[in-house]
C-alpha cells in the first residue's frame, strides 16, 4: 500500500468542483495513476479526518499540442491524469484553505 502523501497529489480546485462541494459534500482529488478506490477512500479519511461514502474515478488522457518555433512546427503531448471525486458522509467538509 502507497503513503497517503503519494496516493494524493493535490486537490483540484476548479469553480464546477466548489460548487460540487458546497452543495453536495463532493470533492475533486489529482491522484496517483495506479491508485485505487479503496487506496483513495483510506488516504482522504486518514488525511483530512472525514467518512467517505463513495469514490469516482475518471482517467484522462493528455492532450496532444502542437507548437510552431523558429525551425518549425513542433509536437509535445501533456501527460496522462488521473481524477477522483470523493463524496463525504453528510454533514462533513474539507476546508482546503484553512492554515495548518
Amino acid at each position: 500500500m502507497r503513503p497517503t502523501e503519494e496516493i494524493l497529489l493535490k486537490p483540484v480546485l476548479t469553480e464546477k468542483m466548489l460548487n460540487l462541494s458546497e452543495k453536495l459534500g463532493k470533492y475533486g482529488f489529482e491522484v496517483h495513476r495506479e491508485a485505487n478506490k479503496l487506496e483513495i477512500k483510506r488516504a482522504v479519511e486518514k488525511k483530512f479526518n472525514v467518512t467517505v461514502e463513495a469514490v469516482r474515478v475518471v482517467n484522462l488522457k493528455g492532450k496532444t499540442k502542437r507548437m510552431s518555433t523558429r525551425r518549425g512546427m513542433t509536437f509535445g503531448r501533456r501527460s496522462d491524469r488521473k481524477k477522483a471525486v470523493v463524496t463525504l458522509k453528510k454533514g462533513q467538509k474539507i476546508d482546503f484553505f484553512a492554515g495548518k
